[in-house]
């Protein structure tokens, strides 16, 4: 008899920020497949007789190809037992979740999806900010700044994000942000507008650079940390900022 996979998002690294439904299904597992930035003190949670299988993938790093996980994730699902595949942030957002989906409904397995906190909401939370703002920050649009090719997508709608009232969020984008900053300054968005960097969200290793779109376009030309990062541009809040 075929088993059942749980697809259970981590959140971004720090272990209390799972959720308690998350934490049962580790401890449930006989199988975890996890990414790297789900590794850590959240596998603390698995039993000590569980397989533990490193899938992840990282951007220049040598990583498994997509199909070769999804057919790892199928083959422990179909040798029986309950199998976590454990995804960073929330793996619904750009965590390729629906290519492993499809593999698991063409084999017949039947499996669950377990939300998690996305690292959008965790770098906010962490810089102590909002992502909404009353009146100048309505929108909010989650991007990733690399295609299959790891190079700047091409069918991106430039004017959403060139709009100064919503704020993007850039999954993905530090080694394309500098061609994706002068695209859109010829689009209308000046390159004064605020912009944070966010590296390794919820770890030890956690670093918040507040600047704008284009000192922090050079900043990256120059220098491009392997840390896992978020960037954030638009009308982002200034809570130290004086009212007058």
């Amino acid at each position: 008899m075929a088993g059942f996979v749980s697809f259970v998002s981590s959140g971004p690294g720090d272990p209390e920020l799972l959720t308690v439904k998350a934490v049962n299904r580790l401890k449930q597992a006989d199988a975890i497949l996890f990414d790297d930035l789900s590794s850590g003190p959240i596998l603390q949670y698995a039993r000590a007789d569980a397989d533990l299988v490193a899938v992840g993938k990282r951007a220049n790093r040598p990583s498994p190809k997509q199909h070769a996980v999804s057919q790892l994730l199928v083959e422990y699902a179909q040798n029986g037992g309950h199998i976590v595949r454990l995804k960073s942030g929330d793996g619904g957002l750009f965590g390729r979740l629906e290519e492993e989906l499809i593999a698991l409904k063409q084999a017949g397995i039947n499996y669950e999806i377990i939300p998690g906190v996305s690292s959008a909401f965790a770098a906010a939370a962490a810089a102590g900010i909002p992502l909404t703002r009353r009146l100048c920050a309505r929108r909010i649009q989650f991007i990733t700044g690399r295609d299959i090719t790891g190079d700047l997508p091409d069918d991106f709608n430039l004017t959403a994000l060139a709009d100064p009232s919503a704020l993007t969020v850039v999954f993905m984008g530090k080694s394309t942000f500098g061609k994706m900053q002068k695209i859109l300054q010829e689009y209308g968005l000046p390159e004064s507008t605020p912009a944070l960097l966010a590296e390794a969200v919820a770890t030890p290793e956690q670093k918040f650079t507040r600047t704008t779109m284009g000192e922090l376009a050079r900043m990256l030309s120059n220098d491009i940390s392997p840390n896992p990062a978020l960037i954030l541009y638009g009308p982002l809040a200034d809570l130290d900022a004086d009212d007058d």
